[in-house]
């Protein structure tokens, strides 16, 4: 009776062992774990049982947790416009890029100015085909700034790389890309904006043909660099054509634009945030807890001080009057060096060059007779005459000039020039003895800093300026008697004109003397041309 109740016993303990062993199992398959602890998702090992006790069913092993699927928001896909100016930054901006930084220096440090003016202006396009146009003329025209100040930062910082470094040996480069950088104001022209994208380009060719010509036969790199600069602006004149023909449309159902331009900024902050670090391997150490908040730095802000500085603080201390001697105190016998001699023998007196020295002067150029002389130059570039370095030239130079031409002469010796056609004007500059022939003018001729000089008009001058002129002989024609001549701190200026019934020069001086005095009854200084009766 006894071995049939131990039978029993042993069998209930047998079911009910199975039925805890079933119950985990269903426990473990129904219920996820979090992933973030994986501690709790390991298999705990359960104490061996008495070896009396045998379980019939075997434990069946914890399903493993199922992954957490997030669902990610779809993009917005982009404009097409968008799409092709990112293509233009990725090939035409990046090759110049790519060859400013083979030359490095001031030139690529230039270029990485100029790539973040091009990512400015395709932030400030995407904001366009999202929002309507700000209200210049209103309220919004402070919104209107504020989307382009990132292109106009861009814009000054590759201007005072330039400025900042006129001495460098790179300054015709840094020119060229200071002249050209200014195509990005091409999304504030409303008609036709692909034209001021060519006009940049030409304003960036006058210093880019100069490092072309220079170095045209001896740095190939440079070469490159100066043509995949002109080709940013080709591909850019064609994107414009294709897409902004008539200017910035904007988007008239469009949202605000300072509301659009938050959003983009907040997307693009939570986008350049750090991803979350992977979970660990399952089996391994819980994760650190993450670091605290960074310790907060008191820093204490010292008042301005209210008391006088410099010239003032000697002032007031003089307007104390007597109780400006307060803080001083007597001295002793002992201490003065007028009746001790031992003090006077150790006393040292202060080393005079530790005093700063005024600044030296300036150095004075070098006279003309001093400096090396330049090859003679006789050149077209664009509308622009150059003619300049010619000395005791035998044969007069003679060049054909059209009306939207300008014509420079400089360091000219002892030459005649004859200007043909009617040209726009005509600049002379450290000219001697140099004689000027021309036909007809639009405009003016402008001399400065010369002496001896000579003009014929044939036809028709305006106007004349003469500045630091020392003797000057112009010849007018019938067509040009009412031109105007404007001269200062000039001497010794004769005009010559037709007159008389056979057509004879007559010689007329300029004033070079006048007289000044104040006259009590007009309240006004009154100037008089002096003459001079021989």
């Amino acid at each position: 009776m006894a071995q049939n109740n131990i039978h029993n016993l042993v069998t209930l303990i047998k079911r009910l062992e199975a039925a805890t062993t079933r119950l985990e199992d269903i426990a473990s398959s129904t219920i996820e774990l979090p992933q973030a602890v994986p501690a709790l998702t390991a298999t705990v090992a359960t104490p061996s049982r008495p070896s009396s006790v045998a379980s019939p069913t075997p434990q069946q092993p914890a399903s493993a947790p199922s992954p957490v699927v997030r669902s990610q928001e779809p993009q917005e896909p982009l404009p097409e416009s968008i799409e092709e100016f990112d293509a233009f930054i990725d090939q035409s901006v990046d090759k110049y890029v790519r060859a400013s930084n083979k030359l490095g220096g001031l030139i690529a440090e230039q270029a990485s100015k100029v790539l973040e003016g091009f990512k400015q202006q395709r932030r400030f396009l995407l904001i366009s085909t999202k929002a309507r146009k700000p209200d210049i003329t209103g309220s919004e025209m402070v919104v209107y700034q504020e989307l382009l100040k990132p292109i106009n930062e861009a814009l000054m910082a590759v201007g005072s790389i330039k400025e900042s470094n006129r001495g460098s040996p790179v300054f015709s480069q840094l020119s060229a890309v200071a002249e050209g950088i200014m195509v990005l104001a091409w999304v504030t022209v409303e008609s036709r904006p692909f034209k001021h994208v060519e006009e940049s380009l030409g304003s960036a060719q006058f210093f880019g043909n100069r490092v072309l010509k220079e170095h045209k036969d001896k740095d190939p790199d440079q070469v490159e660099w100066v043509q995949s600069f002109y080709q940013v602006f080709r591909d850019l004149a064609d994107y414009v054509k294709q897409y902004f023909p008539n200017g910035i449309p904007w988007n008239a159902q469009g949202l605000p634009a300072a509301e659009v331009a938050k959003s983009l900024d907040s997307s693009s902050a939570a986008s350049a945030a750090a991803p979350p670090p992977p979970p660990p391997a399952a089996g391994g150490a819980p994760p650190p807890p993450p670091p605290g908040p960074p310790p907060v730095l008191q820093i204490k802000e010292q008042p301005a001080s209210s008391k006088p500085e410099g010239m003032g603080a000697v002032f007031s201390e003089l307007n104390k009057g007597e109780s400006v001697t307060k803080g001083l105190r007597k001295v002793d016998k002992s201490e003065m060096t007028h009746k001790n001699p031992s003090l006077r023998a150790g006393s040292v007196v202060g080393d005079s060059s530790a005093r700063g020295k005024s600044p030296a002067p300036g150095k004075k150029p070098k006279p003309e007779s001093m400096r090396v002389k330049k090859p003679p130059k006789k050149e077209l570039d664009g509308n622009k005459w150059t003619i300049e370095n010619f000395d005791k030239h035998p044969t007069p130079i003679e060049i054909e000039a059209e009306m939207s031409h300008s014509i420079l002469i400089s360091r000219c010796n002892q030459t005649t020039i004859i200007v043909k056609g009617k040209a726009n004007a005509v600049t002379i500059e450290n000219t001697q003895r140099l004689s000027l022939v021309i036909d007809s003018l639009v405009s003016t001729v402008d001399v400065v800093k010369s002496s001896n000089f000579a003009l014929q008009v044939l036809g028709t001058l305006p106007t004349i300026l003469l500045d630091q002129l020392d003797g000057a002989q112009v010849y007018l024609s019938k067509e040009s008697t009412s031109t105007r001549i404007f001269s200062s701190k000039s001497a010794g200026i004769n005009v010559n004109v037709l007159s008389g019934p056979d057509d004879d020069y007559k010689e007329i001086p300029l004033p070079s003397q006048i007289c000044s005095y104040y006259d009590e009854e007009k309240g006004d200084m009154v100037n008089e041309i002096v003459d001079h009766a021989g």
